[in-house]
């Protein structure tokens, strides 16, 4: 399935107009329909977002509806605090290449960056940037930086230069590959349980031990929280790409790598979640409508006719397959195709937070069994690329 091509923006969160967040259970792949898909709970408060953990969830993952293939992407933002959780900010592609930044709750002065190609589990590609010793990541804003280019990655912290990582230093002759991320990635901010006691102990012991659900921080908010001001994207452009369309990247072939990718004017998004990238045009089923007819009769004997009409109030059609909870109703039969909407400006900068949001009106639910985050749980991508993944799932293959 293609996927929307880079468009170099600044996305502030002031409210739902100046980035459009919408749910993963709604997200069709048109990218004018909303700046970000969000699994959990996103909140607007105090001029920017929360990523929020309530108890026994699984966090809040915001994942971008445009790729990026190389650019500069930056985001300010405040990290949370506490044993097993953890905030990241990572670049992700639909075969698994990833860049990182991820914070640990129990070191607030350590930004640890890691990349990976194909997802494979090479963890000796890590790297820290320790912060100043009056700043941490949990109290102060800072604006973190990833400058990805076909040679190189270089993460910022505040415009300071912390760690580069260099493509000529990860040739593999056996494979004949640089294992370097290479292919078109979204954007993801995210808060996880790394600690959460079903991870596997490594996991774990990493996130700093079991995460605790009676915390200050979750007294007085009634949840974790990471907060995001902004994200700025600087695209550039793929030396040596084939096509020349302006609408979308397209995987050409099974290799999942640089050269696999074209730049195409295809479609990127599907008429219903019925549909994939082979049919994408599948719609859902039309509504059976019932009619009653009903004639009266009145004192003058002039008779009068009443037709009814119920309209349905489900459909048969039960729940999205892999997403919990993305049952439709009639509101979504028949719908038009998605395709319109559009896209939120930049907005205006907000005031600082120095708490939860006061309202905690909402409900968050856990996901049973469902992972996020590291390993095992950077799958949470998927759920964001769940209209790329219909068609990438031959080539590899949340909420």
């Amino acid at each position: 399935m293609p996927a929307p091509q880079c468009q170099s923006k600044t996305y502030k969160f002031t409210d739902s107009k100046s980035s459009p967040i919408l749910s993963n259970t709604k997200y069709l792949g048109d990218p004018s329909t909303a700046d970000w898909v969000s699994d959990g709970q996103p909140l607007y408060a105090n001029g920017v977002v929360y990523l929020t953990m309530a108890p026994e969830t699984v966090g809040t993952v915001l994942a971008s509806t445009r790729y990026v293939w190389y650019g500069k992407i930056s985001a300010t933002m405040r990290t949370s605090i506490g044993a097993g959780v953890v905030s990241a900010f990572i670049m992700m592609s639909d075969v698994k290449d990833e860049i990182d930044y991820e914070w640990v709750g129990v070191d607030l002065q350590t930004s640890q960056t890691n990349y990976y190609w194909n997802g494979i589990p090479d963890y000796t590609h890590s790297g820290n940037i320790t912060l100043d010793g009056n700043t941490n990541t949990y109290s102060d804003w800072h604006t973190y930086t990833i400058d990805w280019t076909p040679d190189s990655i270089t993460w910022s912290v505040d415009g300071q230069v912390g760690r580069v990582a260099k493509r000529g230093d990860t040739y593999n002759a056996t494979t004949g590959h640089f294992e370097f991320p290479q292919t078109p990635s979204r954007v993801q901010l995210s808060l996880w349980p790394g600690g959460l006691a079903t991870n596997g102990q490594g996991t774990i012991d990493w996130a700093g031990g079991l995460i605790q659900w009676d915390t200050d921080e979750i007294k007085k908010n009634g949840y974790y929280y990471a907060m995001v001001k902004d994200v700025t994207v600087e695209c550039y452009n793929a030396p040596g790409a084939k096509g020349n369309g302006k609408t979308s990247y397209k995987f050409t072939d099974l290799n999942k790598v640089n050269s696999s990718v074209t730049l195409s004017n295809d479609r990127t998004w599907l008429k219903s979640f019925l549909a994939t990238g082979e049919d994408q045009d599948k719609d859902l089923p039309k509504p059976e409508t019932k009619t009653t007819t009903q004639v009266t009769t009145d004192a003058a004997g002039k008779a009068t006719t009443v037709v009814n009409t119920i309209e349905p109030t489900e459909s048969s059609v039960g729940t999205v397959p892999g997403l919990d909870g993305a049952g439709f109703d009639s509101g979504d039969l028949n719908k038009d195709d998605g395709s319109g909407g559009t896209s939120g400006g930049s907005g205006g900068s907000g005031t600082d937070g120095t708490d939860g949001p006061a309202t905690t009106e909402w409900s968050q639910s856990s996901k049973s069994g469902q992972k996020a985050g590291s390993d095992a749980t950077r799958q949470v991508f998927v759920w964001g690329n769940l209209v790329g993944m219909l068609v990438l799932g031959a080539v590899m293959v949340t909420l």
